[in-house]
């Protein structure tokens, strides 16, 4: 299966069908899913891009949360419960002759990126000891 992942500068049509779903879909998780189980935490999740199939029959939807890691499989198994109801609603806001199937994936960007500030201050950190030895 080949997939196209959103950048949002693409001019073509799967990619302004990808950026328009994951406007949507940011939307949607954000104000619409009302599962008690995760509800709190969705103010944590972000959509950080779609990838459609070129005959988008599918969506890897890709996120990326700050919440605790504990909750980071709840947030995952709540999100793929939700996607027939997030598929209805696409369906509802978007003009497709067929709406993709929902697959969510967790994007480790945010978190890596916070790690390697990390190692970066703690580098600069432990420089400024050593100079001042």
């Amino acid at each position: 299966m080949a997939w196209r992942r959103s950048g949002g500068h693409g001019f073509s049509r799967s990619d302004r069908v990808a950026e328009q779903i994951k406007r949507e879909l940011a939307e949607l998780i954000r104000f619409h899913l009302k599962d008690q189980r995760i509800a709190g935490k969705l103010s944590l999740v972000t959509v950080s891009g779609v990838e459609v199939t070129p005959d988008y029959a599918h969506a890897k939807v890709f996120y990326t949360s700050l919440a605790a890691p504990d909750d980071q499989h709840a947030i995952d198994e709540g999100l793929r419960r939700s996607a027939g109801f997030l598929r209805r609603e696409l369906a509802r806001r978007v003009r497709l002759h067929h709406i993709p199937e929902l697959h969510f994936v967790f994007d480790p960007s945010v978190e890596e990126g916070a790690r390697m500030t990390q190692l970066i201050d703690q580098a600069v950190e432990s420089d400024r000891r050593h100079e001042n030895e």
